[in-house]
């Protein structure tokens, strides 16, 4: 178990920087060289019909993919792809959550046995605890034992640092294999985060990661309620390609887990190369997904960091990510 304080990722920006900065002294007298390097950018799609349900048999042709505003073509396809999960829990420990943190833990239990439950024995998950710090209680795994004593020894306390949780679980699943998810069980509150709800999203996106919150809320009026934190992670959601689930405790917390299984168990992956897109100054490249059915909704991420418009007089620039 080990304890993940957000400040200490700010001495490790620091000290990039300063190497940056001394290799970049050294090279002073050499000319700069600029090259574009083409990344294969990889989408996960969910497609729904209009009463909710699943469909998981569409093909290529009926997709289209546009990046900032161009169609791309897709240099790879998957329906219901079996490429291996990483998947990170977040339970929310701070003290609003300790009434009902028995039932969710006992939930979570149950989404881990579920979700290994003839998947693919390459999938792994991991779990944090969150309340003013973020606490690792157990690494990606498959073991379910391991994560079950981990869950045993969850307590709480404190305060909600939930962004800064969400943009350190991100950067632990960049450059894992597969498709990553962070599912983050929270009453929607955020009190003692050094990061913002941008800097968490920005983070996500920049690792590929799917985000579902999972809002345990028992307060049913708005008054109590942190309606703006919940509007954040539904919005967070949507630009991830994942949506909220505000379930009540109990079958329907239960039911909530299952759906994300289902939603993972039909995901599409779509990949291709970009290709004649234009760039602007802003290194956020804006993704849509069109599909030919008409009555049919997709869900995926809104984008990805990229190129940006090249400072005058330079080609080939491609800033550093």
């Amino acid at each position: 178990m080990g304890r993940i304080p957000a400040q200490p990722m700010r001495r490790i920006a620091w000290a990039g920087a300063l190497l940056l900065a001394a290799l970049s002294a050294r090279g002073e007298d050499k000319q700069p060289v600029f090259q574009v390097d083409v990344h294969l950018v990889r989408v996960l799609a969910t497609v729904k019909d209009g009463s909710g349900q699943l469909i998981g048999s569409l093909s290529k042709d009926d997709f289209q993919i546009l990046d900032n505003g161009v169609p791309q073509q897709l240099a790879v396809f998957e329906h219901r792809t079996e490429q291996p999960l990483s998947i990170t829990v977040m339970i929310d420990t701070s003290a609003s959550t300790g009434i009902d943190l028995k039932y969710e833990v006992d939930s979570v239990n149950r989404f881990f046995r579920a979700l290994f439950h003839e998947g693919n024995p390459d999938d792994a998950a991991g779990l944090l605890a969150f309340n003013w710090e973020t606490i690792q209680l157990a690494d990606f795994t498959h073991n379910l034992d391991r994560l079950d004593r981990a869950l045993r020894g969850i307590r709480s306390e404190g305060g909600t640092s939930l962004y800064d949780s969400i943009y350190l679980a991100a950067g632990r699943l960049e450059g894992r294999e597969g498709r990553h998810v962070i599912i983050a069980v929270t009453d929607g509150g955020d009190t003692t985060s050094y990061k913002t709800y941008h800097d968490a999203l920005r983070a996500a996106q920049m690792s590929d990661t799917v985000v579902y919150p999972v809002l345990v809320v028992p307060i049913t009026n708005d008054a109590g309620r942190n309606t703006g934190g919940e509007n954040a992670l539904t919005t967070l959601a949507q630009s991830t390609g994942g949506r909220v689930f505000a379930p009540a405790l109990g079958d329907a917390l239960d039911a909530a887990f299952l759906e994300i299984i289902r939603d993972l168990r039909t995901q599409y992956l779509l990949a291709y190369y970009p290709k004649n897109v234009p760039l602007t100054k802003d290194p956020f490249h804006r993704i849509e997904i069109r599909l030919k059915r008409p009555d049919l909704r997709v869900s995926a991420r809104s984008g990805y960091y990229g190129e940006t418009e090249p400072p005058k007089g330079v080609k080939g620039w491609r800033p550093a990510k």
